[in-house]
């Protein structure tokens, strides 16, 4: 035999060695054969959400200032300081008050002297022009300066009964029971009242009782109402997730950059106190949140079985009998979360709904249906297709 002979009888003995060896690892494909999917009605929970950010502030915060001008003498609380309503904490000096005071006293006294003088002036003067015996000049210049000294006599009045009020401005007490968050002031210095009034502390009133003020995006602000549900976390306590409520959406718009944000403020229960003034909150606001409903994934509704040409009501799903059958089904739809679909009526807990079809391998269906008969579930499918029910083979 020549040398080529032999080339080529090798050459075709290592072709069907080769092809033998992909027959044995790779076999022959397997049929498929398309199978549903399907879904067991049960209570579930639907909802959607928006996302913010916020601040955590309290709900009341009262600036304690002063409406008189001097020199701060004593302080009698500092920053976190418990505090009740009407209780005294800071004392301006009084010396200049307690002056101001003793002048407007000075100045009362001699002008009720002075009123009092021209009144017992005009009053014999009147008599005397009544009988004649004064003239209409004389008369009226009693009459005039009995009138100068009764407005003195009165301003006198007024300018001591405000030295009396400024000097009792000089003990500032707390307007309602909180905490101090904040103390501008030291003993020693001075404060001026000028045309607004110097904030010397700030006291929130519960700190209990929080809220967060978030800004949410304009794309997303007509989704969000009062009362709906929020959860929010804070750096502070990154595992700790803290509830509260929608209570009030603002109109006012906030334009930054060209973005357009609106205040939603959310209560926010502070029983532990672990919410600080300031901490900066995650917020999710639930506009959609409905527990305990039967729902379907949407495509379910959307689903047909292959070569169906029949009428089925607008909103319609297929049930899965128990010997593997569908069963188109009319239902009443609620609310969706664009994933699940509430199923309002028209379906019970338990049923078993068609959400789809898929392609698994002829050998899977019948390991699961032998299973199936030893009284075991299909995971698949209760009962392999009949004759003229929707199988194909590929």
């Amino acid at each position: 035999m020549k040398k080529s002979t032999k080339t080529i009888l090798w050459t075709c003995v290592a072709v069907i060695i080769a092809a033998a060896a992909v027959y044995l690892i790779f076999g022959r494909k397997e049929k498929q054969v398309l199978t549903y999917q399907t879904t067991v009605m049960a209570p579930t929970r639907i909802s959607s959400s928006v996302t913010a950010t916020g601040t955590v502030e309290p709900i009341s915060t009262v600036d304690v200032g002063t409406q008189v001008s001097g020199i701060i003498s004593k302080i009698y609380v500092d920053f976190n300081s418990e505090v009740k309503a009407g209780q005294l904490i800071a004392e301006l000096d009084r010396s200049v008050l307690q002056s101001e005071l003793e002048s407007s006293l000075a100045n009362l006294n001699s002008a009720k002297a002075e009123f009092q003088y021209q009144e017992s002036a005009y009053n014999r003067s009147k008599g005397l022009h009544d009988d004649g015996y004064v003239s209409d000049s004389e008369y009226e210049s009693a009459l005039y300066s009995y009138q100068r000294s009764k407005y003195a006599y009165q301003q006198a009045q007024a300018s001591y009964k405000r030295a009396q009020t400024n000097i009792g401005y000089a003990r500032i007490y707390s307007p309602i029971n909180g905490v101090v968050l904040n103390r501008a002031v030291d003993e020693g210095q001075t404060v001026a009242s000028g045309f607004s009034t110097p904030t010397l502390f700030t006291i929130a009133e519960d700190l209990k009782a929080m809220r967060v003020i978030a800004t949410v995006d304009e794309a997303d602000i007509g989704e969000v109402l009062e009362g709906q549900r929020v959860d929010f976390t804070v750096d502070a306590y990154p595992e700790d997730i803290f509830s509260g409520t929608v209570t009030q959406v603002r109109l006012q718009a906030t334009t930054t950059s060209n973005v357009v944000t609106y205040e939603v403020v959310i209560d926010a229960p502070n029983p532990d106190l672990k919410l600080k003034p300031g901490l900066t909150a995650s917020v999710t606001i639930y506009t959609l949140d409905k527990q305990d409903i039967l729902a379907v994934p949407v495509r379910a509704l959307r689903f047909t079985p292959e070569g169906f040409d029949g009428q089925t009501p607008e909103n319609c799903v297929w049930r899965q009998e128990p010997d593997g059958k569908l069963m188109p089904v009319e239902v009443t739809t609620g609310v969706t979360d664009g994933v699940l679909t509430e199923i309002v009526s028209g379906l019970n807990e338990g049923d078993r709904v068609v959400t789809g079809t898929k392609l698994v391998s002829s050998k899977t269906v019948k390991q699961a249906e032998t299973k199936s008969q030893q009284g075991s579930n299909n995971p698949f499918m209760p009962k392999r297709p009949e004759r003229g029910e929707n199988k194909r083979t590929k």
